[in-house]
């Protein structure tokens, strides 16, 4: 095994060890970073938009979002 898979399945070990609201609590955080991470770019590309259309545009952004 590889050392960099090796960090795959600690960290496996890790989330499974969480409670199940501690990895929700998580996932929310990640997804809320991840939308805030998006709103700064967009931020920096459209800097005449207002905070209005930022958000309106980071909704549709993740309202098709595919994974």
């Amino acid at each position: 095994m590889l050392k960099d898979e090796q960090t795959v399945q600690d960290q496996f070990e890790v989330f499974r060890k969480m409670t199940p609201e501690k990895r929700l609590a998580l996932a929310e955080s990640l997804y809320w970073s991840a939308r805030e991470f998006k709103a700064s770019w967009l931020r920096k590309q459209h800097a005449d938009w207002t905070e209005k259309e930022i958000a309106r545009e980071v909704t549709r952004i993740f309202k098709h979002a595919r994974t």
